[in-house]
């Protein structure tokens, strides 16, 4: 069965030639014009990656992604322009996978489209994750430490799924950014550093055990059974 694509953008032109680009390679493309037909057409039809626009008019592309967010894991691929820095850091705060700057070159979006459905099985994974203190509860989008709920934005929630997929192993912080936030993100260690900061205090709580060991200039290292403050 062919992956499906939904492609969201107001520019007409933009969908009809990202439509034409996906389906010469096999794939299952519908397109929106705008981010309330893509929620109708999400709700309806499952697709596999969505890849939006983030500025369109009314809904914009990180409403649309906070939205998908409430509902599924599905990768989210935002096309963005040079000056949306700071809209392009609210979607991957938002939920959102990856980026590509427009204009962009129709072969790397097709290389980051594959990469991201390469991923997409793992991340979908419904199974409940147990192991030592924890469980993450993957379809619920739910953690407990202890029994006790943690409340998690979704790129903590996403942060430390990766961490307890590799318990008591180091995850550089190359690989920790490419997975969670993408290859764009790659050479910002300081933007991984408060994540796991926010992380760190909301899993330890009154508890006074440290989950995730700091490895210096290497990575970190997430010990679900904790040590001591």
């Amino acid at each position: 069965m062919a992956e499906r694509v939904l492609v969201v953008d107001d520019e007409t032109q933009i969908t009809r030639v990202l439509r034409t680009a996906l389906s010469a390679q096999g794939y299952d493309v519908r397109t929106a014009n705008d981010p309330e037909e893509a929620l109708h057409l999400f709700g309806e039809w499952s697709p596999d990656l969505i890849i939006t626009d983030l500025m369109m008019p009314g809904m914009t592309g990180v409403e649309l992604c906070r939205a998908v967010r409430t509902r599924s894991k599905v990768p989210i691929l935002v096309l963005s322009v040079r000056e949306q820095e700071r809209s392009k850091i609210e979607a991957l705060d938002a939920g959102a996978d990856d980026y590509v700057t427009k204009p962009f070159s129709i072969q790397e979006l097709m290389a980051r489209v594959r990469a991201h459905l390469r991923r997409a099985p793992e991340r979908v994974t419904d199974a409940p994750i147990s192991v030592g203190d924890f469980v993450v509860d993957v379809a619920a989008h739910a953690v407990t430490v202890g029994g006790r709920s943690v409340h998690l934005t979704p790129k903590e929630f996403d942060l430390l799924l990766l961490f307890a997929r590799s318990a008591g192993k180091v995850l550089t912080h190359r690989a920790l950014l490419t997975a969670v936030w993408g290859a764009q993100s790659a050479q910002q260690p300081e933007y991984l550093r408060v994540f796991v900061g926010q992380l760190r205090k909301k899993l330890q709580g009154d508890s006074g055990k440290e989950y995730i060991q700091t490895e210096p200039w290497v990575g970190y290292r997430f010990l679900p059974d904790g040590g001591a403050e």
